[in-house]
């Protein structure tokens, strides 16, 4: 008896927790500025292990998707050096979820909270 109690809280609990939980919407730089445009390109970086990135002004303002490839290796002249690229390209998402503008690391599912980023949801065309 104690067991099926504990079972029925149990799926009670999930329950709840699942009808609470906010569905993620694809979303887009509402007010790009300089402070939303440098806590992105933090974001970024931090996704990527701490290196620092460059980001166009636009970036995630149209779409809600942001591709960061690679910076081509350049040889002692600073020219780019021959040869394959085996990097593949890191994807990021912009999602609203609730009130929070969150950017999403697709390969890891690592998920940052963007405060200083206002962001609207993404309007089927």
């Amino acid at each position: 008896m104690r067991a099926a109690l504990g079972a029925c809280a149990l799926v009670s609990l999930v329950a709840c927790r699942t009808a609470s939980a906010r569905p993620d919407v694809a979303a887009v730089v509402a007010e790009p500025g300089a402070e939303s445009r440098a806590e992105l390109a933090a974001a970024v970086g931090a996704a990527l292990g701490g290196v620092p990135v460059t980001l166009s002004d636009d970036a995630l303002t149209r779409e809600s998707t942001l591709i960061v490839e690679r910076a081509r290796q350049r040889d002692p002249s600073g020219l780019p050096a021959q040869g394959r690229e085996r990097g593949v390209p890191e994807r990021f998402r912009l999602v609203k979820n609730g009130a929070d503008c969150v950017l999403i690391h697709e390969r890891t599912g690592q998920r940052f909270t963007l405060r200083e980023t206002t962001c609207a949801p993404v309007e089927n065309g």
